[in-house]
């Protein structure tokens, strides 16, 4: 186990690598940079002169190598750097804003769960019913159920974050006057809309996985001998199918989990939630490249650690499923 979470973070220093050269190469390719974003909005003419030596300030004069390496130098020693616009410290600054994302992305997947989950073994346990019923050439109810379970589903899944968070405004926020429009901090009252943005579509995906999973395990011949034995469905449902899937549920967690911790970039700037996601986005409006360079560090730590903490917990879930040698579940 430990040989194992070691390659695993071992293999995370070329990733950072690639991942932190790319974007620092990407964003430069697409012009402009600190200096030109902020006196573009002066009103006045500036001149060569002044932007030079600004640029020079910030070391934005030197070759790309040499600033890519004299920033890489600086994330090894723990220095993160200065913000291009603010003048703060990186490293605090992005401290500052995790808080928000955090709670956004802990409501989000508690929320989404505690829907999804029910509703999946719901809609399956109906799905199942209404074929035996149909099979023994019987009507059940249970296929109308089950239909519009996947119906809520599909609408959820197909309705983009935006336009959810733009519905939500005007219903709860303009018509009904029940939540603010914006949040004004970080409150439970101002987390109500961005989290009920994020949990209807990630609902919607887990439903459906869930309801497919649960479907193929109750499908499955052990489910069908502790039928014949007399144990009741009840049991079959909690100790048996849903162990069984829950690796499945892990697995969509994590990948939410990564990216919600990433910070959800359009929710947070339709609603002005105070996360690292609308850190982002302002950072690369105004090409604050020592801001943008931790976003991506934190992002790729983050899904490698997530990732790996699912992988850890398959053994658990699972005995069957063994840690390999070369860092994959088997």
């Amino acid at each position: 186990m430990k040989r194992y979470v070691l390659r695993r973070l071992l293999a995370l220093v070329p990733v950072l690598l690639g991942i932190t050269f790319l974007s620092f190469a990407l964003m430069r390719l697409a012009g402009s940079d600190a200096i030109t974003e902020m006196y573009s909005g002066v009103g006045a003419a500036v001149s060569q002169e002044t932007l030079d030596a600004a640029r020079a300030k910030l070391g934005l004069d030197r070759p790309f190598l040499v600033q890519y390496l004299s920033w890489l130098g600086g994330m090894m020693a723990g220095d993160m750097g200065v913000s291009f616009v603010s003048g703060r410290d990186v490293f605090d600054t992005f401290l500052s804003k995790l808080p928000a994302t955090l709670l956004l992305a802990a409501l989000s997947v508690l929320l989404a769960v505690a829907v999804s989950l029910p509703l999946g073994v719901l809609s399956a346990v109906a799905h199942q019913k209404a074929r035996t019923a149909r099979d023994a050439g019987l009507r059940s109810g249970c296929f109308l159920l089950d239909f519009a379970v996947r119906l809520a589903s599909f609408v959820g899944n197909s309705m983009p974050n935006f336009f959810v968070a733009l519905l939500l405004m005007h219903f709860l926020a303009i018509r009904l006057g029940w939540l603010p429009v914006i949040s004004s901090g970080v409150t439970l009252e101002g987390a109500v809309m961005p989290t009920l943005t994020l949990a209807i579509a990630m609902s919607a995906k887990y439903l459906r996985q869930v309801r497919a999973a649960v479907l193929d395990e109750l499908s499955k011949d052990y489910v069908t001998g502790a039928k014949a034995r007399g144990v009741a469905e009840s049991v079959i449902l909690t100790k048996s199918v849903l162990r069984s899937s829950l690796m499945t549920i892990v697995t969509l967690l994590a990948l939410s989990v990564g990216s919600l911790l990433g910070g959800t970039a359009i929710v947070e700037t339709i609603f002005m939630w105070d996360g690292v996601g609308k850190l982002a986005v302002d950072a690369i409006m105004m090409r604050d490249y020592p801001l943008i360079q931790a976003y991506v560090v934190w992002m790729a730590m983050i899904y490698v650690g997530v990732n790996l903490v699912a992988d850890l917990l398959y053994p658990a879930l699972d005995p069957r499923v063994k840690l390999g040698m070369g860092g994959e579940t088997k």
